[in-house]
């Protein structure tokens, strides 16, 4: 491949892996403990720039040595909220009936960084939910634990089967890795 650098990524999210490796990019993961909270003045593509930096400068210059770190954060935005991970079933099953029926957004904001150079962009996917009953959202809950994904589903589990009548955009994007356009700074950044 093109990439000549040694590639991080600064993720521990299984979904991520996945999506650099169909790729053909050979990457280590690292990953830092770091704060996800956020001013509240940010809004939508705001938060998962500025927490996907934060991720980012969570590495040291040292600890980067010449590999490119590769951090990004999703969420999902409607009716002027932020849906990040739930905290338990109830958190889960409160975010599935706001999102029932109706479009919401999807950001995953991406840092590239090598040494102290840089670069963030972010993504937007628009998402279409047909109306869920309580048992639809009960049975994925109960069975899929969604409490490490921002909106409390998964596009590539049960939920995004039954429940995504269209998508705007990047589905990648909503699986927290938009690839496309990754890979296009990738190439741009050699």
């Amino acid at each position: 491949m093109f990439l000549n650098h040694n590639i991080i990524l600064g993720s521990g999210s299984p979904r991520r892996s996945q999506l650099l490796e169909g790729l053909g990019l050979t990457f280590t993961v690292k990953t830092k403990p770091t704060d996800e909270s956020f001013p509240p003045l940010l809004k939508a593509s705001e938060i998962p720039l500025y927490l996907c930096e934060q991720k980012s400068i969570a590495f040291s210059k040292e600890e980067l040595g010449n590999s490119i770190l590769i951090t990004a954060d999703t969420i999902v935005w409607i009716d002027n909220e932020v849906l990040n991970k739930p905290a338990d079933a109830a958190e889960a099953k409160a975010m599935l009936r706001k999102l029932s029926g109706k479009k919401h957004e999807v950001y995953t904001g991406v840092c590239l960084r090598q040494a102290d150079v840089l670069e963030k962009f972010c993504v937007l996917t628009n998402v279409y939910f047909k109306e869920l009953s309580d048992e639809e959202i009960d049975y994925y809950v109960s069975n899929y634990k969604p409490f490490d994904k921002a909106g409390a589903y998964g596009a590539q589990e049960w939920m995004g089967y039954i429940a995504i009548e269209k998508i705007e955009g990047s589905y990648f994007n909503v699986m927290g890795l938009p690839v496309m356009e990754l890979w296009e700074k990738l190439k741009s950044n050699e």
